[in-house]
């Protein structure tokens, strides 16, 4: 009997160290055991806060769209969604686009891939979409960035696409807000070059200072000049020629008697 009682004493003892045993190994499971994973952030949710609502809409109204951009925040996303502004201006476009279009445009805003503003800065080149099908549907843009301004250029445009503000940047999503709707050549025509400027034509010389004479003779040119008389002017000429003549030798006839004179005196004296 007594036997039976220092058992039972001694199981009393036991039972409160294995019940904080238990406890104990109980918490540690708890506490090993992984924190249930954070849902990823809602795209479109996050697009209607940032002022880009017309854009987040007609994703949510293309089903392709709608799961493709769901299911790439989980590996890392960038997406820049138009403002209102641009949306409601390309609206008539986007209403000619065929469904698959449509889908193919909403998907050309958002890269597979997380980018923070920085490192968007210093990734200038080609980036594939979420529209890239393979080489023959490559959907792919160019970002370019000088200073702190970002665009977004394809060969579609003209203009290129700016990078207005930031809508959210925290791993594994980043949502830039742009001023224009970025269209892919494969749905549009490529835009026009634009034409060269001619060059200015050459001015005129203006005139010289000092030299209105010439500009008064260009005006009112000098009229012409008569042709040179023909023999029968010369023949009407000559009277006054032989005039002359006889005048010359009449002024010469004075000084010929004066000769003479002096002549005869000296043959005079010498006799």
């Amino acid at each position: 009997m007594r036997r039976l009682s220092r058992a039972v004493a001694f199981l009393l003892l036991l039972l409160p160290l294995a019940l904080a045993a238990t406890t104990t190994m109980a918490a540690a499971v708890v506490a090993k055991a992984p924190a249930a994973a954070a849902a990823p952030p809602n795209v479109t949710a996050e697009m209607a806060k940032g002022g880009c609502k017309a854009f987040a809409d007609l994703i949510a109204a293309s089903p392709d769209a709608s799961s493709t951009y769901q299911s790439a925040v989980e590996g890392g996303m960038t997406a820049f969604c138009p403002s209102d502004d641009a949306v409601r201006a390309f609206l008539p476009k986007y209403r000619n686009l065929s469904a698959d279009g449509k889908a193919e445009l909403l998907l050309f805003h958002a890269v597979p891939v997380h980018y923070s503003l920085g490192s968007l800065k210093s990734n200038n080149g080609p980036m594939n979409t979420l529209a890239t099908d393979g080489a023959a549907r490559s959907f792919n843009f160019t970002v370019q960035s000088q200073g702190d301004a970002v665009t977004i250029r394809t060969a579609a445009a003209a203009a290129p696409a700016r990078v207005e503000s930031t809508v959210l940047d925290k791993d594994p999503l980043a949502i830039y807000v742009i001023d224009a709707v970025v269209e892919p050549v494969e749905l549009f025509k490529p835009a026009p070059s634009p034409s060269p400027t001619p060059a200015p034509a050459p001015a005129a010389d203006a005139p010289k200072a000092g030299n209105g004479k010439a500009a008064a003779r260009q005006r009112h040119p000098a009229p012409a000049v008569a042709d040179a008389p023909g023999p029968a002017a010369e023949d009407d000429a000559a009277p006054v020629d032989q005039k002359d003549v006889k005048k010359s030798a009449a002024d010469g006839a004075p000084c010929s008697r004066w000769w003479l004179a002096a002549a005869l005196a000296a043959a005079s004296a010498l006799v």
